[in-house]
């Protein structure tokens, strides 16, 4: 549900609908996005109508699904595609030496955010998807970017809530504090069941030509299998790799203006 009233312009209301869907969403009726959105259900209907027209939102049995046009949009998004494209052989490397599920994540305000994902069948199933967004505090690849962030960035995390996802989230500012020195003294971060019982990860991150933190590299699996130290060598060795690249050839990444 939205926190504010609905705005004014068209155009803001348009992209309100188009925010309406979760990574979870395959499809929405309209009843639930004039919910989401706090739209009236006509001004709702309308704007559906046009957004399905335009090839944003395509309408199947009633519901409404996000279309192909918005991915390919995405794509020609110039910050991130470089860097993705940059990343992509080292991601390859990771599973081939792995067969786990392999991410390239980036910092999205308090969330991290995966930009690309590479996975086969011998990795174990997994909700994560390119473009989907999880919290910074149980994470792997958000444990790097906060502990490789200024003590004012933790701050504002930690003001705004430590969410309990499973058994074994670190919920408390303290003892999350004493994990993140850990993963800037070690090089790495790991998340063991944290966000999601029998998953666990481990990731390293990535720096530009400044020495600034413009990505993390992960490894995902099966927690009752996926040893955690001895993988730690081989994502810090790609993320360092891609690093030694980025400083060399420059591509614009997300910190760019």
């Amino acid at each position: 549900m939205p926190t504010d009233g609905p705005p004014k312009s068209v155009l803001a209301r348009g992209l309100r609908l188009l925010d309406a869907f979760c990574s979870s969403d395959d499809s929405l009726s309209l009843t639930e996005l004039a919910e989401r959105t706090g739209l009236p259900k006509a001004t709702a209907f309308r704007l559906v109508a046009e957004l399905v027209a335009w090839g944003g939102l395509e309408r199947d049995e009633g519901r409404y699904r996000l279309s192909m046009k918005l991915f390919e949009l995405g794509q020609r998004v110039p910050r991130r595609r470089d860097l993705r494209q940059a990343a992509l052989p080292y991601l390859e490397d990771l599973y081939e030496a792995t067969h786990e599920n392999i991410h390239l994540a980036v910092q999205d305000g308090m969330h991290t955010m995966f930009l690309e994902k590479v996975s086969g069948h011998r990795s174990m199933p997994i909700g994560s998807e390119v473009g989907g967004k999880l919290p910074l505090h149980c994470t792997a690849t958000g444990k790097v970017f906060l502990a490789m962030g200024s003590p004012e960035y933790f701050r504002r995390i930690a003001v705004a809530g430590l969410t309990r996802w499973t058994p074994r989230t670190i919920v408390a500012p303290g003892r999350l504090r004493r994990e993140l020195a850990r993963a800037a003294s070690s090089g790495y971060g790991i998340n063991h069941e944290e966000y999601e019982v029998g998953v666990s990860a481990v990731a390293a991150p990535v720096f530009d030509a400044r020495r600034r933190v413009v990505a993390a590299l992960s490894i995902t699996g099966n927690a009752s299998t996926l040893d955690l130290d001895r993988l730690a060598p081989a994502v810090r060795t790609a993320a360092l790799a891609l690093s030694r690249e980025l400083s060399l050839t420059p591509v614009r990444t997300p910190l760019d203006r």
